[in-house]
């Protein structure tokens, strides 16, 4: 697979802001699910930014997964190419020292030693960005199979087909807790958890 084009499917956003995870979420299963031949790369691009240029730059072809913020209904999904990229990442910026995604594509490109000839986002209208330590929500988290369709039908115009993986267990892209069925059953419940900032300075 010399020719192959070098494929980078990554996931965006953190786990810690509730629908700010579905990137992350939607890569994790993709992986989980199904194979790629080797000129495939699904990595959790999380709140990385800009050590995420070189990943990038390396890239023919690249597939984002992120939640939007455009107004829309919670749980609408958009597809956008290309140039369209930049203007739909990086939903929300978690500190003023966190790059923004938008920033870690002019970098790429800006650098000059490399950049994708084609770019897809598929993002998911969030409906909560502000329950720290909250859960994807359901509507969101309900668009992961339309999601992840779209994503295979892209990478299969690419060359690269998934295999559906006989069990679900096979791969993990997350470890550590963060993987999503231990995270959320591990999950404290409302009755003791407080998701709003440090209780000591609000008022």
């Amino acid at each position: 697979m010399a020719d192959a084009p070098r494929i980078l499917v990554m996931g965006i956003g953190n786990l810690l802001w509730a629908d700010e995870g579905f990137g992350v979420r939607a890569v994790e299963t993709l992986n989980a699910r199904y194979a790629f031949p080797e000129n495939v790369t699904l990595m959790d691009g999380g709140t990385q930014g800009l050590y995420l240029v070189n990943f990038v730059q390396e890239a023919d072809r690249l597939l984002v997964f992120d939640a939007v913020d455009y107004g829309l209904e919670p749980g609408s999904i958009k597809s956008v190419w290309n140039e369209e990229v930049p203007k739909f990442t990086g939903v929300k910026k978690m500190s003023l020292h966190q790059t923004g995604f938008q920033e870690v594509l002019s970098a790429a490109e800006l650098l000059g030693n490399g950049f994708p000839t084609e770019m897809q986002l598929i993002g998911v209208q969030a409906q909560n960005l502000e329950d720290w330590g909250g859960p994807v929500t359901p509507v969101v988290r309900s668009k992961m199979d339309t999601v992840l369709n779209m994503a295979l039908e892209t990478l299969a115009g690419w060359g690269a087909t998934g295999v559906r993986r006989s069990s679900e267990g096979q791969s993990k892209l997350l470890v550590h807790g963060l993987e999503d069925d231990r995270y959320e059953a591990e999950r404290p419940g409302d009755d003791i958890v407080y998701r709003h900032g440090d209780a000591r300075f609000v008022f």
